[in-house]
């Protein structure tokens, strides 16, 4: 399968909208997955990162675009970015600008905190939410 991934890396998230109509006009219509990773002693802090596929032969691109807590929404080209730009909303904070529902998908709506950044321990939980909502300390 690893010969049939190749990887880009764009320069800023302006390229992305462009990048992602190109591959879906050659037959790249397919986004598998977006996520995000987070280096915090970076500027800019966070990478995005895109999976779209070409059934015809296959074959799969991985796009790596660096971001800080915004980017385009890019669910007005591949429809299913609708739910994964939420969870990276969700879990890193970045925001998408033009989603049409820009809103927790995984935690409740109260909660404080992205949990995937490297900066926030399980500790740190949202321990008014925790002690409200299960009646424990955060972190036990």
């Amino acid at each position: 399968m690893e010969e049939n991934l190749e990887v880009k890396v764009l320069a800023s998230t302006a390229e992305i909208r462009p990048e992602l109509e190109r591959l879906k006009a050659l037959g790249y219509d397919f986004l598998v997955d977006l996520t995000a990773v987070d280096y915090p002693t970076r500027e800019p802090r966070f990478e995005l990162v895109y999976f779209v596929h070409r059934f015809a032969d296959e074959r799969r691109i991985r796009i790596k675009v660096p971001t800080g807590d915004r980017a385009p929404s890019v669910v007005s080209i591949h429809p299913g970015a609708n739910w994964l730009e939420r969870e990276v909303f969700d879990m890193f904070g970045i925001e998408f600008e033009g989603h049409p529902n820009p809103k927790r998908i995984l935690l409740p709506d109260e909660w404080r905190g992205y949990p995937l950044r490297k900066d926030y321990g399980i500790v740190q939980m949202d321990n008014a939410w925790v002690q409200a909502n299960l009646g424990i300390e955060s972190g036990q």
